[in-house]
C-alpha cells in the first residue's frame, strides 16, 4: 500500500506498483468506441502509462497535454493515459485540445487500479486512481515507476521520458 496525501492528507492506494525488472501485468481497459484494449494492442511499442484520477482536474489534463507534446518525439512508443473516467468522458477532452498522440483508456469496468495498486482506498477520492506513471519497454518489462507523492503535483516528465532512450 501505498502512502501519498491529497493537498497534504494521507491516503492510501491499493497496493505498490510493479517493480521495476518485471513484465507488467495483463490488462483490459476500455477506449473511445467501448472496445476492449489490452497489453496486446500495444506489443509492438514502448509504453508510458499516464495513470490519474480523472481527466476533467486541472493537473490531470495537464499531465494528458504534456505527455501528448511529449509522445510525438518517440515513434516506437505510445503513452496510454488510464483513468476511471467514462470513455465518453476522455473523448470529449482529448477532441477539444486536439490531442493525438496519446491513446485514453478507462478502467471504470476494470480490474487495472487493482492490478497495479493505484486504486484508491480512503478519501473523498476513494474509488478512483492515484497519480502514477509505469514506463515499460515493447516486451511489458517495466522500465521505470513513479507514484506521485501528492495528488495534485504533476508527475517528474523527464524522468519518465528518459525511461525510453
Amino acid at each position: 500500500m501505498a502512502d501519498i496525501t491529497l493537498h497534504g492528507n494521507p491516503v492510501q492506494t491499493s497496493g505498490n506498483l510493479p517493480e521495476v525488472g518485471s513484465t507488467v501485468k495483463t490488462f483490459e481497459l476500455i477506449d473511445e468506441e467501448l472496445k476492449t484494449k489490452s497489453n496486446q494492442d500495444f506489443s509492438s511499442k514502448k509504453k508510458v502509462f499516464n495513470i490519474f484520477p480523472s481527466i476533467d482536474t486541472g493537473v490531470c489534463a495537464a499531465s494528458a497535454r504534456k505527455f501528448n507534446e511529449e509522445a510525438a518525439k518517440y515513434k516506437d512508443a505510445v503513452v496510454i493515459n488510464v483513468s476511471r473516467d467514462l470513455p465518453f468522458a476522455l473523448k470529449r477532452f482529448c477532441a477539444a485540445e486536439g490531442l493525438d498522440n496519446v491513446v485514453s483508456l478507462s478502467d471504470f469496468r476494470g480490474t487495472f487500479g487493482e492490478d497495479y495498486g493505484v486504486t484508491i482506498k480512503d478519501s473523498p477520492m476513494q474509488g478512483l486512481l492515484s497519480r502514477a506513471v509505469i514506463v515499460a519497454d515493447e516486451n511489458g518489462k517495466v522500465l521505470y515507476t513513479e507514484q506521485v507523492p501528492e495528488i495534485a503535483q504533476e508527475p517528474n516528465y523527464e524522468k519518465a521520458l528518459e525511461a525510453l532512450k
